[in-house]
C-alpha cells in the first residue's frame, strides 16, 4: 500500500537548512508525527513528496521556496504602535525574539521583532522559513485509509 490523498500517516522525519542546521525533526519531538495527506496541515511540496511511498521507505529530498513556504513578502514586515504590543512583552522586548500577533480572525501567528524605537516595533510575519531552500529526509512508518 503506498500513500495516497486522504491516508492518516505516520512519518519520521528530519528538515535541515542550506547550511546544514537542523530546523526541526521527529527526533526534537519525541514522536511520530501524523497527519492526513491532502489535508492542507502541511505544504504542498512536501506532501507531493510523499505521495506514492510506501511503509519503511525512507526518501531525501529538497524543496526550494516557491514550493516550500515563499519567499520573503515586504508586506509581512509591518510597523506598529508600541502601545499595540501586548503589556508583558513590552517590558522585555528585544531585538530578534518571537512574538505571537493575533490577526483580525483570531489566528495568532510568529513574528520577529526587527526594531524598536520609542515609538514603534518592527515586526516580520513571514513564516520564519519564508526563503529558505529546505533539505528532507523522511520515513513512512504507518499508512491508515479512511476505511481503516
Amino acid at each position: 500500500m503506498s500513500v495516497n490523498n486522504g491516508d492518516t500517516i505516520k512519518i519520521d522525519y528530519e528538515v535541515k537548512l542550506e547550511d546544514g542546521t537542523t530546523f526541526d525533526s521527529t527526533d526534537m519531538h519525541d514522536s511520530e508525527f501524523e497527519f492526513e495527506v491532502g489535508s492542507g496541515q502541511i505544504i504542498e511540496g512536501f506532501e507531493n513528496e510523499i505521495i506514492g511511498m510506501e511503509v519503511g521507505e525512507e526518501k531525501e529530498f529538497q524543496l526550494q521556496p516557491e514550493n516550500a513556504y515563499g519567499e520573503p513578502k515586504e508586506e509581512m514586515v509591518r510597523s506598529i504602535p508600541r502601545d499595540q504590543v501586548p503589556e508583558d512583552s513590552d517590558n522585555q522586548l528585544q531585538t530578534g525574539m518571537m512574538l505571537a500577533v493575533a490577526l483580525p480572525n483570531g489566528t495568532q501567528i510568529p513574528a520577529q521583532v526587527l526594531e524598536i524605537t520609542e515609538d514603534t516595533v518592527t515586526l516580520d510575519m513571514n513564516h520564519p522559513l519564508a526563503g529558505q531552500i529546505l533539505n528532507f529526509k523522511v520515513k513512512v512508518n504507518e499508512i491508515g485509509t479512511k476505511e481503516d
